[in-house]
């Protein structure tokens, strides 16, 4: 399992978190393969679903036997049980589309990096009095970069990424890292809808490739 701090340097460093679910667990580890053949060193797994947490575990085993730089996380951790669970399966960080201290104070008690959704200035402070040193702006295509733009000031030091409508395209990107995020969330804009009941993981090594060349580029 690894660190908090280590996470959080990964994710910065990496400037885009892709993050995904499906029910097949096979189809899940062929993703995941393809975005590790890519170039991607850490990402999210999402517990959107009654199979998330049995392909978490098939996803876990793959990592350590064949993607051994991988760092998976977890994300819609929304109570303290479910933050148990897939910490327990392994779970190298939690993302949650909502503040619950009792999730922040599950992750804290393991030192992993918790990164909660955020909407509003008033749930920025609350997410940064209960430890977030990463705060995912959400739904991102309601608040958009002129959001962040707008509150920044508010919070110095503190990290933000967008998750949820981030295109993969220059410009939204490009606005994203000019209002001051540290990277992207990168989900069905990424892993297209095509890609994952076509089996089009060709397509997604590419596409990966593309977003990773992105973030460098506008950064």
């Amino acid at each position: 399992m690894s660190s908090k701090q280590t996470i959080l340097d990964s994710i910065v460093a990496q400037g885009m978190l892709p993050l995904f679910f499906h029910e097949d667990a096979i189809i899940s580890l062929d993703v995941t393969r393809a975005l590790y053949k890519a170039g991607v060193r850490v990402f999210e797994y999402t517990n959107r679903g009654p199979a998330a947490l049995e392909n978490f575990k098939v996803l876990k085993q793959a990592q350590k036997d064949e993607m051994p730089e991988l760092h998976l996380g977890i994300g819609t951790i929304k109570t303290a049980a479910e933050a148990k669970d897939f910490i327990a399966a392994g779970a190298d960080f939690i993302v949650a589309p909502i503040i619950n201290p009792e999730v922040a104070m599950v992750a804290h008690a393991h030192n992993l990096l918790w990164c909660p959704g955020c909407m509003t200035p008033t749930e920025i402070h609350r997410a940064q009095q209960n430890g977030a040193d990463l705060i995912k702006l959400f739904p991102a295509n309601i608040l958009g970069p002129a959001f962040l733009s707008s509150i920044k000031e508010l919070f110095p030091g503190q990290l933000f990424m967008p998750t949820g409508g981030v295109e993969l395209h220059v410009d939204s990107i490009s606005s994203w890292f000019t209002a001051g995020v540290c990277a992207v969330g990168m989900g069905s804009k990424l892993i297209t809808k095509d890609i994952l009941t076509r089996g089009l993981y060709d397509q997604l090594y590419t596409n990966t490739q593309h977003a990773l060349q992105l973030v460098k580029a506008v950064r």
